[in-house]
């Protein structure tokens, strides 16, 4: 049990890593396309990687199940990979993360609503104080701005509940298939579309002959796919099963904390406010995946240790 909580943590983390930079990846990417084909490409980059395991996989998923993955597909993927790319047209990437700080959130709300998930107060309580601290964060390292385009602001907001949505179906409904074949056949089942939306819907070949630095862009939006959706899609599924779909959301709560990072490394100062909302966020997190919380044996220890001195 005990390696099972360490990989948890590693799979978090990781994840922390791989998508706190990905605001930067898909910013980079609308350089040189515009947000339907960087959205369109991302997941053909993905299902051309993730093909070979699919057809692997498919012959063994129960034909009632097939339909589950095209949801989760559309839901965990699909649907907000436009949602973003056509949200950061119009919002700073801050805010973006700020926004997509409420994924956890809803899928509390959503666990809670429509799948009869079961919580606990200091669970709820975690998702709170780590939106807290990702807010804080963020809205310090901003400079306190903490206004945004609803317009475009709504965008992020669908994604984040389509993101919680699918956490809470995979956890429920496709807890007996393996995160690599969810990932895998998900992207099979919208791949073909999605090529033909391409070539048949966009100006995609104008662009990558005309444009400047298209090949760049490309290059960009490979990273997103391979690294941003491929391999962090199969870690996240994995965690949503090794722990809660509250928990593996979470993880938008430590993406700010990688943001601040690339500030840093980018010649950007550090301000020792950080620290405060960082271990806000890590207590928040701590608090979502605590299963038992003993409060009387706290007291009772704190009590001991105050009556020995």
């Amino acid at each position: 049990m005990k390696s099972r909580f360490s990989a948890a943590w590693i799979i978090l983390f990781a994840l922390v890593l791989i998508w706190g930079s990905s605001f930067i990846l898909i910013k980079k990417g609308l350089e040189s396309f515009p947000d339907n084909e960087l959205g369109t490409l991302r997941i053909i980059i993905t299902f051309l990687c993730l093909s070979p395991l699919a057809l692997k996989k498919i012959s063994s998923i129960p034909l009632k199940k097939l339909g589950l993955l095209a949801l989760s597909g559309i839901t965990g993927s699909g649907a907000p990979a436009f949602l973003f790319a056509f949200a950061e047209t119009g919002l700073e990437s801050s805010v973006t993360g700020i926004l997509n700080s409420l994924t956890p959130l809803f899928t509390l709300v959503i666990g809670l609503a429509l799948f009869g998930t079961r919580t606990r107060w200091y669970n709820i309580a975690g998702v709170f104080l780590g939106l807290t601290g990702a807010v804080g964060l963020l809205t310090v390292s901003g400079g306190g701005n903490f206004s945004f385009n609803l317009g475009f602001g709504i965008y992020v907001i669908i994604a984040t509940v389509f993101y919680a949505f699918n956490a809470n179906m995979i956890k429920r409904w496709l807890h007996d298939i393996d995160s690599i074949t969810i990932t895998s056949v998900s992207f099979f089942l919208m791949g073909i579309p999605a090529v033909i939306y391409l070539l048949v819907f966009t100006k995609f070949g104008q662009h990558s002959v005309h444009q400047p630095g298209a090949l760049v862009g490309l290059g960009y939006i490979a990273i997103l796919a391979v690294a941003g959706t491929a391999v962090a899609l199969i870690l996240y599924n994995k965690l949503i099963k090794m722990t809660s779909a509250v928990f593996a959301s979470s993880v938008t709560y430590l993406m700010p904390v990688i943001a601040i990072l690339w500030g840093m490394l980018d010649g950007e100062p550090f301000r020792l406010v950080y620290i405060v909302w960082i271990n806000l966020i890590m207590a928040g997190v701590v608090l979502v995946n605590t299963r038992t919380l003993n409060l009387k044996g706290m007291w009772a220890a704190v009590f001991q240790k105050n009556t020995n001195i």
